[in-house]
Formats: structure tokens, C-alpha cells, sequence
């Protein structure tokens, strides 16, 4: 996802967490061999980025085929908000409840873009908004496990990049809010629409 310029992304992405400046987000697809439990994954992941020239890119991990990636554009009142996801379950997990170890790479990883400019906390009630929608995508597509419901994977990543501004809030309410929760649902419902029919091909 490349903004032409560079903006605030807000995220917890392995390579730059938090609030940075970037020009991009981008992608890497791994199988489960790329990532064995001594690698230091972080480190790894830097050094790739850095060979092929996106040091500077806030990066997402997937085991998802990147061909996959879905694309949602929603407009509200004139904000609009742009989304990239790729999206899997294969360690889906219900929140609070008991950890089980991670046999399968399988995550949720949400880009977005917005057009308006944003304050930072404005910016992190919008990445909020964003894990509430996955969420309930997750509860209407996903399945049943141990106590319940998915709600997520343990490996899910969200990032937000916006300009930085003045607008103080950006919740449900909000143009802004309205925008972010609609692309994201949708990008995530039809991403898992669509992985649960490869799985069913996969096993069949």
C-alpha cells in the first residue's frame, strides 16, 4: 500500500511499532519452515525488508497467499477510508481465553488508509474501531473453537496510516468511524468468505 508520500502509521508491526512515519506498508508472505521457534523473527524480518529496499515500510508477516489480498474503498460524507487485508484462521483464537501453543502461521493483517487528517489519539480511536470490526467479521464468518466463537488469531496486525491533524476524535459516531468500521468489515467478511472456501477445496 503506497501513499505517494509520507504519513503516520500507527501500529504494532514487528519491524516499526507505534507511531512512525512511512511511505508504504507492504507485505511478506512465509510458510511456516521460513519462521522455526529459534529464529529471531524480528531481526529476520528487518533484514529482509532492508535487502529489498523497504527499510522504511511498516511491514506485515502472512502466511496467506498475497494474491489473495482483499480491497475495500468505503466513502462517508466525503472521508474516506481505503483498506488492503489479507486474511487467514489457521490459529484463530477466542480472546481471554486459555493460550494454546501456535502450530500454524495463520493471521489477519489490516491496512488502511484514511484521507482525513488526524491527532494521534484521534488515530488510535480509529485503530480501535478498526479491531472492533474485524472482530465482529470474525464472529459472523469464523468458527467455533474450545470456549466459543474466533474472535482473531494470535497474530493479528492492524496499521493505520493517516495525516497527521488536528481532528480530535473518531469514533462510531464520526464520519471517519463510519468509514473505517465499514471498509474493514467488509474487507475482512469477504477475506474470510473466501479463505474458508480454499479450505474446504485444500481438504476435500
Amino acid at each position: 500500500m503506497d501513499f505517494g508520500r509520507p504519513k503516520r502509521v500507527l501500529s504494532w508491526a514487528l519491524n516499526r511499532p507505534g507511531f512512525v512515519m512511512a511511505n508504504r506498508i507492504v507485505w511478506r508472505e512465509v510458510r511456516n519452515a521460513d519462521l522455526p521457534r529459534e529464529l529471531d523473527a524480528t531481526a529476520w524480518f528487518k533484514e529482509e525488508l532492508r535487502q529489498n529496499g523497504y527499510s522504511e515500510a511498516v511491514g506485515l508477516l502472512t502466511s496467506r497467499n498475497i494474491d489473495c489480498f482483499i480491497h475495500s474503498k468505503v466513502s462517508q460524507d466525503n472521508v474516506i477510508a481505503e483498506v488492503l487485508a489479507t486474511v487467514g484462521l489457521s490459529n484463530a483464537v477466542r480472546v481471554g481465553a486459555s493460550s494454546q501453543p501456535v502450530l500454524q502461521i495463520g493471521t489477519i493483517n489490516i491496512a488502511i488508509e484514511v484521507s482525513e487528517p488526524l491527532s494521534e489519539a484521534a488515530q488510535i480511536e480509529t485503530l480501535s474501531i478498526a479491531a472492533e470490526a474485524r472482530t465482529a467479521a470474525v464472529m459472523m464468518h469464523g468458527p467455533d473453537i474450545g470456549e466459543g466463537r474466533a474472535t482473531g488469531t494470535g497474530t493479528d496486525c492492524i496499521a493505520i496510516a493517516a495525516e497527521p491533524g488536528d481532528m480530535p476524535y473518531a469514533g462510531l459516531h464520526t464520519p471517519i468511524g463510519q468509514a473505517v468500521g465499514k471498509s474493514v468489515l467488509d474487507a475482512v467478511s469477504r477475506g474470510l468468505v473466501y479463505w474458508k472456501k480454499a479450505k474446504l477445496k485444500i481438504y476435500r
